[in-house]
């Protein structure tokens, strides 16, 4: 009897919970987003946004600055909250976290020159489990980098055609202000050519010749 259960497997010992701290790959993946978003902010620099809009700039510089940093806010902000709700509904910070656990397991039992792992009757089911949801767990974490790379790109075109807006918005004041000026120019010329005195003399010698016809119809 004593035999039988010394030649049983052990049970196994129960596994610690998952760390919702962020690991190396979860910590890096996060700061990738970081500093992705942050190009994304720096390519649309005040400089660069001014630039398209010289008057305000001239003449109303904290007015238009406002409006840079409500834009640049907003997109970072909406950035942020999306990547963040991916990041809770997917439960990536665990998962990569648990990938990390396995990779390092599996690189300890090769640098022991364990050819076989622990039997897979002394397996904890969730460590089962978990060793079946690893490949998930990268396709995962490389969806959510192309997820990334896509929302970097559509940052990059919405601040593009932001400034092709306002581009555009400025090129049609520009062209209003020219014509009003037109208006102005052509107003001042009838407005002298109206009060000068040629104009008016034509009048009064036409009015006479009239006159002088009427007068010479009754006789």
């Amino acid at each position: 009897m004593a035999d039988t259960q010394a030649g049983r497997s052990p049970s196994p010992a129960p596994q610690p919970p998952v760390a919702q701290t962020p690991g190396p790959r979860a910590a890096q993946f996060q700061k990738l987003f970081g500093d992705a978003l942050n190009h994304t902010i720096r390519t649309c620099s005040y400089s660069k946004f001014s630039a398209c809009f010289p008057t305000p700039a001239t003449y109303a510089s904290q007015t238009l600055n406002s409006v840079w940093q409500q834009i640049t806010t907003k997109v970072e902000a909406s950035a942020k909250k999306e990547f963040d709700d991916i990041m809770v509904e997917r439960d990536v910070v665990a998962g990569l976290n648990e990938l990390e656990r396995l990779v390092a397991e599996a690189r300890s039992r090769k640098e022991r020159g364990v050819e076989a792992g622990e039997p897979p009757h002394t397996l904890a089911p969730e460590r089962l489990y978990l060793a079946h949801l690893a490949p998930y767990l990268r396709q995962t974490e490389h969806e959510l980098e192309s997820e990334l790379k896509r929302l970097q790109f559509e940052n990059e075109e919405l601040v593009e055609g932001v400034q092709g807006q306002r581009e555009e918005a400025e090129r049609l004041v520009g062209g209003l202000e020219a014509f009003i000026a037109d208006l102005e120019r052509a107003n001042e010329m009838m407005s002298n050519e109206v009060d000068g005195s040629g104009v008016k003399r034509e009048i009064v010698d036409i009015e006479h010749e009239l006159r002088a016809a009427g007068r010479e119809a009754k006789l």
